[in-house]
């Protein structure tokens, strides 16, 4: 699986980056980096968890 971001919807508001810290991180300016774009095995289900918090719907699990 491949987490993409819909960047112009990000609102910076860090829930998914608290869900999967191993995955994701906001840098300095607020703007979300996803560090590990393919996930598989045990971070796939921080990956979901990620998707399912953002209040925005900034980012999907899309077949790698």
């Amino acid at each position: 699986m491949r987490i993409e971001l819909d960047r112009p919807r990000c609102e910076g508001h860090g829930l998914c980056e608290e869900a999967a810290p191993a995955l994701m991180h906001l840098d300095d300016d607020g703007e979300l980096l996803i560090d590990s774009p393919d996930v598989g095995g045990a971070d796939l289900d921080a990956a979901k968890a990620a998707v399912r918090v953002c209040p925005v719907a900034a980012l999907r699990l899309e077949a790698a």
